[in-house]
């Protein structure tokens, strides 16, 4: 049995938000952890779905999506080092962006496990379209 396609989007839109919501708290936890990781479970599905039909489309927009995001985040980072020195208003303007744009790295504390599944996900993508 196999989710269909759009719920699965509007899953991870979802779980987007709710994890760009609680990287503003001040605090981690444990179950916010486990939603930004609970976050990577849609698009995993996607990428074993349109393996299975063949769907080039999707397997194109997760890889692109999630190489948007870790470029996106490299450069968001590099800035927030870079103007490290700059004012305190840019600096809580680039970590917010940040806080938005890679939303499930703030979310659960360990930015090294968002950006690896990330990374997991572009990896699986490229070689599922190397396989078409």
């Amino acid at each position: 049995m196999t989710m269909n396609k759009k719920l699965l989007f509007i899953l991870w839109g979802v779980l987007f938000v709710l994890c760009a919501g609680l990287g503003f708290l001040p605090e981690t936890s444990g179950w916010m952890t486990a939603v930004s990781v609970l976050f990577f479970l849609p698009p995993a599905l996607l990428l074993y779905q349109a393996d299975r039909k063949k769907d080039r489309h999707t397997l194109l927009l997760v890889r692109n999506l999630s190489a948007l995001s870790l470029a996106v985040t490299l450069v968001t980072l590099v800035l927030n080092f870079v103007l490290a020195v700059s004012s305190e208003t840019l600096g809580n303007v680039l970590h917010y962006v940040l806080t938005i744009v890679s939303a499930p790295m703030i979310c659960s504390g360990y930015w090294v496990l968002s950006l690896f599944l990330w990374a997991c996900l572009l990896m699986a993508s490229f070689r599922l379209l190397r396989k078409k």
